[in-house]
């Protein structure tokens, strides 16, 4: 019976496929974006965070976060030891990218290591160093911010051990810097990722339909493999097994655990159930993040009932009220604060749990809340917010629904963009809740 199910709605899986780009053709798309950030992004992100060489080395199948997202295209991994340095002269308006390796790093990166000449590989790293001579010596390690504490223990020991004393004191955690790199979207990533949020909108749409879920049959976990296949049928990834969920008039209330485990493995979706999916692609390097709504109507009905409508309504307003306290500078949990009280005063039931995204999908840069940490986040929490970021507006809303005697939960999640002209999602967002059946679109601005 599940062989014919999913053979049936394989026959869908065609739909999107004029919009994903070949494989030599994304590689094209990344080198080029890699260029530009390298020639353009980064020095600007050296002379802001004061770091004038920045030093990144990585083992191959021990990647740093931070150096797995400049590799090239054509290469899936580090090669032997990698390194790569780049030394910034704001004065001359310079910029040095090396790789001190076998290889060239690809277009964009020239190797600086002859072994002929100079057989040791770190000896030649330290020739590179005392060369140019560094106000600061950035390297990947942090305390906080997972994503900038890419060196391991072997090669900063390694590392420290070559390098002469002299220079030991401007070794300095390169965190404020891979931060800025990892979290700092261009004009052109950006009008990439509105297609990325696209994609993901038009799957869920297709998942939440009557093209995949029959009410009485289909579970919430066939939805979840619907959409693993899916993603693999397009070429693309997902970054975390898509989760489905379901709320109903006859059950109480769960935790935010049960989104993600202690669920029924095969929770049939039945008539007058309201269900929750938590979904994300990644694709040219980037992720997205997002959390609808679908209702599935009784007999007779044409519409979703109102009082689901208007509590949808309040999950809407609570991310007008987080959205409208992104101001530049302001830090996760300045921002968090005001939110939650801003929504309580409007008698609201809020939980904020908001996160950068985009090279990552838990990327680095301000949190915004977690759903076990709503006073607030130490360190992660008081990052600032600055422009050209993507975050995942992710938060919900308690709603008593006095038709089902329970309370509900209104999750939502999407891409927003914070820029210079103030925040903007992505690509819209959920207005209005998905039926089944239905024959409408439900993403307003």
């Amino acid at each position: 019976m599940k062989q014919l199910f999913f053979l049936l709605l394989s026959l869908s899986f065609s739909a999107h496929a004029q919009l994903i780009l070949p494989e030599r053709e994304r590689a094209a798309v990344v080198d080029e974006i890699l260029k530009e950030r390298f020639e353009n992004l980064l020095p600007e992100l050296m002379d802001r965070t004061g770091i004038d060489m920045w030093v990144l080395i990585s083992r191959e199948y021990s990647e740093d976060p931070v150096l797995k997202n400049m590799l090239p295209a054509t290469w899936l991994n580090a090669r032997r030891r990698t390194i790569i340095l780049f030394y910034r002269d704001s004065e001359k308006n310079t910029l040095d990218k090396l790789a001190v390796a076998r290889y060239n790093f690809g277009e964009n990166i020239q190797s600086a290591w002859d072994k002929d000449k100079q057989p040791n590989q770190w000896l030649r790293l330290m020739e590179l160093i005392e060369e140019r001579n560094p106000k600061s010596i950035g390297l990947n390690y942090s305390s906080h911010f997972n994503i900038a504490d890419g060196i391991d223990h072997t090669d900063f020991e390694e590392f420290m051990a070559y390098l002469p004393k002299k220079f030991h004191k401007r070794v300095v955690s390169a965190q404020p810097l891979a931060t800025a790199w990892i979290e700092t979207r261009t004009d052109r990533e950006m009008a990439m990722y509105s297609h990325l949020v696209d994609i993901t909108h038009d799957i869920i749409a297709e998942a939440f339909s009557e093209k995949v879920i029959i009410p009485g049959i289909t579970t919430t976990t066939d939805v979840e493999w619907w959409m693993r296949d899916k993603v693999t049928q397009l070429g693309l990834e997902t970054w975390f097994h898509p989760s489905v969920d379901i709320q109903r008039s006859q059950e109480v209330l769960g935790d935010h655990l049960y989104a993600f485990s202690n669920r029924p493995q095969e929770n049939v979706i039945l008539p007058g159930d309201l269900v929750h999916c938590d979904f994300g692609i990644t694709y040219l390097r980037l992720n997205t993040d997002c959390q609808e709504l679908v209702y599935i109507l009784k007999p007779f009905e044409t519409e979703a009932p109102d009082f689901l409508n208007q509590a949808l309504a309040e999950g809407n307003r609570l991310q007008d009220l987080l959205t409208g306290n992104f101001r530049s500078g302001d830090s996760g949990n300045t921002i968090l604060k005001n939110t939650l009280e801003q929504a309580k005063a409007e008698g609201l039931r809020p939980s904020v749990y908001s996160h950068p995204l985009g090279s990552y999908g838990h990327s680095s840069g301000p949190t915004i809340g977690m759903w076990d940490a709503q006073d607030g986040v130490p360190v992660n929490g008081d990052y600032p917010l600055l422009s050209n970021t993507v975050y995942a507006i992710e938060l919900n809303t308690t709603v008593h629904i006095e038709a089902w005697q329970r309370d509900i939960r209104i999750m939502l999640e999407e891409a927003g963009f914070f820029g210079k002209d103030g925040f903007r999602y992505v690509s819209g967002r959920q207005t209005k809740l998905l039926t089944i059946p239905r024959s409408q679109n439900h993403l307003g601005q």
